[in-house]
């Protein structure tokens, strides 16, 4: 083999192996995605616009954000859980508005299928979230702030 040809190889087998490191987050499945996306729509469309680039200055985008890069999912579902007051910055600019919670009317299963949906749209990254992701974070939000968090219905 030549010299140059071992290069490439080398360095491909070296990327591919750090990007899968990197990246550890389970595909998302279709079912998920439609109802993420039916409930994006419905409930997060007006902030967050169809394009996921959100409204300045109030309303971050979802769109290539680097704060759901920087964040836990654990982190991203406690917001939608219990919302947001204050300032954000997000791809560099700052935003200080005010994200209500997700309506009661929405399962643990409905927060982990939206958080999938805007996981892998808008020039993500991908990646999928569970309901038990979201549950474990519910349980965690509300044990550190001393409230319920809320109950919502378990739905599979």
């Amino acid at each position: 083999m030549k010299r140059s040809s071992l290069w490439k190889t080398t360095a491909i087998a070296v990327t591919a192996g750090l990007a899968s490191m990197a990246f550890t987050m389970a595909p998302a499945d279709s079912k998920q995605m439609a109802r993420g996306e039916a409930i994006y729509k419905e409930y997060c469309l007006a902030c967050h616009q169809a394009n996921g680039q959100g409204l300045a200055p109030v309303y971050p985008p979802l769109a290539k954000s680097d704060w759901l890069k920087k964040h836990s999912k654990d982190d991203f579902a406690k917001i939608m859980i219990n919302g947001l007051k204050g300032p954000i910055t997000v791809n560099g600019k700052k935003y200080n508005g005010v994200m209500t919670p997700i309506p009661a009317k929405y399962s643990d299963s409905d927060i982990a299928a939206v958080m999938t949906y805007v996981y892998n749209s808008f020039g993500n990254a991908g990646g999928s979230v569970s309901a038990a992701d979201v549950a474990k974070a519910r349980k965690a939000s509300s044990s550190s702030s001393g409230s319920s968090g809320g109950k919502r219905k378990k739905k599979k």
